[in-house]
């Protein structure tokens, strides 16, 4: 039996370099869970592997965008789980590897069984009517159908009460009544590496360094100049947006260099909180993670 293989974790911990060891040594490929390597046009503040770091492995899901679109978990998972699919079916094992939590959750796990789906007919009916009647209008409304979900979402949550309600439209059940828990998808091993906080950081900064380098500012300026809007998904990316507004503000390189390392670090930290929550996963400190030690677990696990 075959199983999903997981490379995840926080930014600047070598998962790209590790997951491309393993797809070499099964044979197989990589499934990229990173929310801006799908974006084309953005390379240097994405950290994105080039052909040299890929060494011959196919990579899936980077460069499938273009930088003014908007994409969803929803979109991501539609198209990679395809991928996904396609991989296992053929008896290989894919290598997915990323730091976008939810991006990895929405591969492995099925959140849909015992909840609506969307419509965007109704969510729009009631996004209207709290622009005509306010919030407090549309929060009656759910008190009146389901006063347990709105025992337990804030009048401010618009976006919650609004998806409360369309469920209820949808299914004819109150939100507070539905399971929505998760379900694996596919059995999987998920592997993040864990390093020394001092030592990430330091990674960090020099990572954002090595950007600044590369030419970070001038791919920023490029993509404005494309007619890339600042306020596209695309560019609300760690790197891309400080570097906007300090163009915007005029602000010295060293101060947009600095301002990215500190958010760069506040984001890896949300993101090992994240995968400390991850079910089942698998910590290797940093100096005991290789492709070796990973497939050695990978084996023991599905029974090769």
């Amino acid at each position: 039996m075959n199983g999903v293989l997981v490379i995840c974790g926080a930014t600047a911990t070598g998962k790209t370099a590790l997951a491309v060891d393993c797809a070499l040594k099964l044979e197989s490929c990589v499934v990229s869970a990173d929310s801006q390597l799908i974006y084309r046009g953005l390379d240097i503040g994405t950290a994105k592997p080039d052909a040299g770091e890929m060494r011959g492995v196919v990579h899936h899901m980077i460069d499938i965008v273009d930088a003014d679109k908007n994409f969803s978990v929803a979109d991501y998972r539609n198209v990679a789980l395809h991928v996904i699919e396609d991989v296992l079916s053929r008896g290989k094992t894919p290598v997915v590897c990323g730091g976008t939590g939810f991006y990895i959750k929405s591969l492995l796990f099925d959140y849909s069984y015992g909840m609506a789906e969307g419509d965007p007919a109704i969510r729009q009916k009631y996004d209207s009517l709290l622009e005509e009647r306010g919030r407090e209008y549309v929060y009656s409304l759910l008190k009146e159908v389901d006063p347990a979900s709105a025992e337990s979402i804030h009048i401010n949550d618009v976006k919650r009460v609004v998806r409360a309600l369309e469920i209820y439209e949808v299914s004819g059940r109150k939100k507070s009544e539905l399971s929505d828990g998760e379900r694996e998808r596919f059995p999987y091993l998920a592997v993040a590496i864990d390093f020394p906080r001092d030592q990430l950081y330091k990674r960090i900064d020099e990572r954002v360094d090595k950007m600044f380098e590369l030419g970070l500012e001038e791919e920023v300026r490029a993509l404005l100049a494309r007619g890339i809007d600042e306020n596209c998904q695309s560019m609300q990316a760690i790197g891309y947006k400080e570097v906007i507004q300090c163009i915007k503000n005029g602000q010295m390189r060293s101060t947009m260099r600095d301002i990215i390392k500190r958010n760069t670090r506040h984001y890896a930290k949300r993101q090992i909180t994240f995968f400390k929550k991850f079910s089942g996963i698998v910590w290797l400190k940093s100096d005991e993670a290789s492709a070796d030690r990973i497939l050695e677990l990978y084996n023991e696990k599905f029974g090769k």
